[in-house]
């Protein structure tokens, strides 16, 4: 995650969202799919992705 090319690579912090969110873990799910929703510039993907921090 430290990483320079992964600092705006949008499926890191999906990735991380979806791994806490099997941990039991929502906020910082929420807060992992609002990052990458806000990283992508795809429309369905965005939406996919706020979907999830809602949930």
């Amino acid at each position: 995650a430290a990483d320079p090319a992964l600092r705006l690579y949008h499926w890191l912090p999906s990735v991380r969202g979806d791994l806490l969110a099997k941990l039991g873990r929502p906020d910082e799910a929420c807060t992992e799919f609002a990052r990458a929703a806000s990283l992508t510039r795809n429309a369905q993907e965005k939406a996919l992705l706020l979907e999830r921090a809602r949930r």
